[in-house]
């Protein structure tokens, strides 16, 4: 079985973490800070961090147009949390400058679940992933309110307040997650990623 090439976008944000559950998920990871190393990936991730941040460093380092360019060309892109928020067509509680790549048809409300100190635990059943519910973490967390005609909801908070709330969704080749699968230790969603970018290549 082929490995993927896949760039975690390392400008802020969980890159460590994310590049541990590629290889443990059986890709290869690669961080990605310049045009010229985007070019050598087969799919990218857009890790949690601060949606703000990722935006202004994303112009500095002018990889804003080689991500746009690639997305057009159906290269596969994953963002969590942050990323989730740089993916959506239409920011709630964003910031004026705010830009992301508006890969993805949804509308995404910023910090919806709350400040950090109200972060939370949740179990979240994916859709197309084994295995029961995934222990998901949520952290200054997004949530989507609509999505477009062609984003497929994967997978809705099960329990507490936010029951129902819409945290992982797919559009072709683009997935987001309102939370952090890179920390809780379960690599099941980044497999199901590089099993999306295996079958783009």
């Amino acid at each position: 079985m082929t490995a993927p090439v896949i760039g975690v976008l390392a400008l802020q944000g969980d890159v460590r973490e994310h590049t541990a559950a590629l290889a443990a998920a059986g890709a290869h990871a690669r961080p990605i800070r310049r045009p010229t190393e985007l070019e050598t990936v087969d799919g990218l991730i857009i890790p949690g961090g601060e949606s703000t941040t990722i935006s202004k460093l994303t112009d500095l380092f002018e990889l804003r147009e080689p991500i746009d360019k690639r997305i057009a060309d159906g290269m596969p892109v994953y963002g969590s949390c942050a990323g989730m928020i740089m993916l959506a067509s239409e920011v709630l509680d964003g910031r004026a400058d705010q830009r992301g790549f508006a890969g993805i048809e949804m509308t995404v409300r910023r910090n919806a679940f709350g400040r950090q100190v109200a972060s939370f635990e949740a179990p979240v059943n994916l859709d197309g992933i084994d295995g029961g519910p995934l222990h998901a973490l949520f952290i200054r967390a997004p949530w989507v309110e609509h999505v477009g005609r062609g984003v497929e909801v994967l997978g809705t908070v099960t329990e507490g307040p936010a029951a129902g709330r819409i945290v992982a969704v797919r559009q072709e080749n683009l997935l987001a997650t309102a939370f952090h699968p890179e920390l809780t230790g379960d690599r099941r969603l980044h497999a199901y990623f590089a099993d999306l970018v295996r079958a783009a290549i």
